[in-house]
């Protein structure tokens, strides 16, 4: 299952934790999709349960340290660890007991656990997307290799660093083909956890 999180940044946006490489004047005021494959939830993630039908049931709640959101009728319900689709797919089998074909659809609202936040991703038209376990020093070059290089429709020079920051998202643009072909390292910044590369496709 793939849940899209969108997430968006502002050109007033300053990084002011940020690697002292990235530049904080040139930032992308566009709205981007980040796709993460089979996201498996963790505590202080908010998710969002809504029971179709009984809106009375329906809850957007952050999960506890204990692994769990509390639900009308069903009371604690063990989330962490899991998929939306599999959370969704618990509560509407505790829900059959008490309600005729629970129709039961689970989103993710904010990716706030540590483990979400200690990775860094590379998505898009990459020839492997792959979620890192960040490592001190680690650079935009040495996660873009580790997913495989650029895909063969790949944009690079076309590509962002998505980086949250005091609550806020900015974009930085990145110009891989240039620093993979080329040589040209000035966008290869020090990445810093939760970091996200996205790569585009060439427009045809």
């Amino acid at each position: 299952m793939k849940i899209n999180i969108l997430l968006f940044s502002t050109i007033f946006a300053i990084i002011s934790c940020a690697s002292p490489n990235i530049p904080t004047d040139v930032l992308d005021t566009n709205q981007h999709s980040i796709v993460t494959d089979e996201y498996r939830i963790g505590v202080d993630d908010v998710v969002q349960v809504h029971v179709w039908g009984n809106e009375q049931l329906s809850v957007s709640v952050p999960v506890r340290p204990d692994g769990k959101i509390s639900m009308p009728l069903l009371g604690d319900v063990a989330v962490a660890g899991k998929t939306a689709e599999e959370v969704s797919t618990d509560i509407t089998q505790q829900l059959k007991s008490d309600i005729r074909d629970p129709n039961v659809t689970v989103t993710m609202v904010s990716l706030d656990s540590k483990e979400y936040l200690r990775r860094v991703r590379v998505t898009g038209a990459v020839l492997e997307p792959i979620s890192l376990d960040y490592r001190q020093g680690m650079t935009v070059i040495d996660a873009v290799l580790e997913a495989g290089g650029l895909g063969e429709f790949a944009a690079g020079n076309r590509a962002i660093l998505i980086r949250k920051n005091e609550g806020k998202t900015v974009s930085v643009p990145l110009r891989l083909e240039d620093m993979l072909v080329r040589g040209e390292i000035n966008s290869n910044h020090i990445l810093l956890p939760g970091d996200i590369i996205t790569v585009p496709e060439r427009r045809f």
